[in-house]
């Protein structure tokens, strides 16, 4: 695409709202208060940082050597999601708006508007109009969802078929796999046509106002509209790309639990005992849900609470425990912050010379 194409797709983009001040500055306070009462306060009680780093420090090199591998591997994959959800993408371009996205949305108090707004701006300098670049936004939004919230069901299965027999692990299931077929279900159903979309909008608009009733207020909502231009957006690309959406989108959260899984084995000593694979797995999945706890960046604070009190209900040391989330952690929080970092200067400085041609 020509620069004056590349001009015209940023003058047509959507404009993204930037969080005020004032939210910004509640939400970091927020954040760093959420970070020191998990780490500051909770851990300590719960384990001892003194011996999570000595457990560290005990773990053999080849461990560390697959972690090292591991934690490459998560970085390469992470960019795939987006080269599913954006035909035409390719893999460097996708990689610097990954990275670049990643590092505001953790880093910056209320950072997904920013990381949003620069998703937008980095995909128009590389020749994409703001309707493939919405769709594909919001493509990999809901699969992220969708993926997320079939991980625990997965990880329940898994315990069951390596024979962990508990009655309500095996009810929770079964109710799990209802609610993700019922989601997908309901996706299906907008994707169909737009008078479907429309339907289930439009009952989206009566539920709210029947809520808001309760309280004898009144508010005005769209969501028939909405959910039309959503589907519009993404119905074409989902239509033909729905097999590599999925699987890239699996395949990027799997590249995530092999990197604590990986720590795991290497601080414990082994790849059975006393946390198994499937008890591993389960322990990742469900800490992921803390992720739609809309408190701190990337669930930093609650989802690693969530996983270090699993990880000991299965049997991991606290100490130990502690250490396996740290390193985790680590490794799949600051090199992509890092990378970011370098992604956006290097974007910046051949954007600002593409500019000028």
């Amino acid at each position: 695409m020509t620069n004056d194409a590349a001009d015209a797709a940023t003058e047509e983009a959507p404009e993204e709202k930037s969080p005020s001040r004032t939210k910004q500055i509640v939400t970091g306070v927020v954040t760093l208060l959420v970070v020191l009462l998990v780490f500051g306060i909770v851990f300590p009680q719960f384990g001892d940082y003194g011996q999570a780093w000595e457990a560290i420090q005990d773990m053999s090199s080849a461990a560390l050597v697959a972690l090292v591998i591991a934690t490459i591997v998560n970085i390469l994959l992470y960019v795939l999601p987006y080269l599913a959800a954006l035909p035409g993408l390719r893999y460097w371009p996708a990689f610097v708006v990954r990275q670049t996205s990643f590092m505001i949305s953790n880093v910056v108090p209320a950072g997904g508007a920013f990381g949003l707004a620069t998703q937008y701006g980095m995909l128009s300098s590389y020749g994409f109009a703001p309707a493939p670049t919405t769709a594909a936004i919001g493509i990999t939004s809901v699969w992220n969802i969708f993926v997320t919230l079939a991980l625990p069901v997965l990880a329940i299965i898994g315990l069951l078929l390596t024979g962990y027999t508990n009655a309500e692990a095996a009810v929770i299931a079964v109710v799990g796999l209802v609610v993700i077929g019922v989601l997908i279900g309901l996706f299906a159903y907008i994707l169909k046509s737009d008078a479907n979309a429309r339907k289930l909008g439009e009952l989206g608009d009566r539920i709210v106002a029947w809520f808001m009733g309760l309280f004898n207020r009144e508010i005005e909502t769209s969501f028939g509209d909405a959910v039309v231009d959503f589907r519009d957006s993404i119905v074409d690309v989902v239509g033909a790309r729905w097999p590599a959406i999925t699987f890239t989108n699996l395949l990027q959260q799997l590249a995530q639990f092999t990197v604590l899984w990986l720590a795991v084995a290497g601080i414990q000593g082994s790849f059975t005992d006393p946390v198994t694979l499937a008890e591993a797995f389960a322990a990742f999945a469900f800490a992921r849900l803390g992720t739609f706890i809309p408190i701190t960046p990337g669930g930093l604070g609650t989802v690693d609470a969530i996983l270090v009190a699993i990880l000991s209900a299965f049997g991991l040391d606290n100490s130990q425990a502690m250490a396996a989330d740290m390193v985790w952690r680590a490794l799949t929080y600051f090199p992509q912050v890092f990378i970011g970092v370098g992604t956006l200067l290097g974007w910046g400085r051949w954007n600002s010379r593409r500019t000028k041609t």
